[in-house]
């Protein structure tokens, strides 16, 4: 698994992402709970994770609603399928509106660059 942390930074909030090889629900499972052990991860207000295991797709927004979806579309449209990226927020205390969008998209598109995926 691959954490790039504190990557985005708006109005107290921050962001990470993070991702890897995952060819079915229990290795994305397993990659969470990992992700998880570290307890500044665990302590998140939100662990966004999306993939296509097999050509279907799965996600889960915990809690940012539409999150997923929005990054099942940036990995369809980046044909990366068989891999998990997790996308981390921890709330600063204000609402970001329409802006957290923005974050979750530009912190998937740090991901695919930064891996050489995109």
């Amino acid at each position: 698994m691959q954490i790039f942390d504190k990557i985005i930074s708006d109005r107290g909030s921050r962001y990470a992402v993070s991702g890897g090889p995952a060819g079915n629900r229990a290795e994305v499972d397993a990659m969470l709970a990992e992700l998880k052990r570290n307890k500044r991860f665990a302590k998140a207000t939100h662990n966004s994770w999306a993939a296509i295991l097999g050509g279907e797709p799965v996600k889960d927004d915990d809690g940012e609603s539409g999150a997923g979806q929005l990054m099942l579309q940036m990995l369809d449209r980046a044909g990366l399928q068989d891999h998990v990226i997790v996308v981390t927020r921890w709330y600063g205390g204000k609402h970001l509106g329409g802006d957290r969008f923005r974050h979750v998209a530009d912190a998937v598109r740090h991901y695919l660059t930064e891996t050489g995926l995109g």
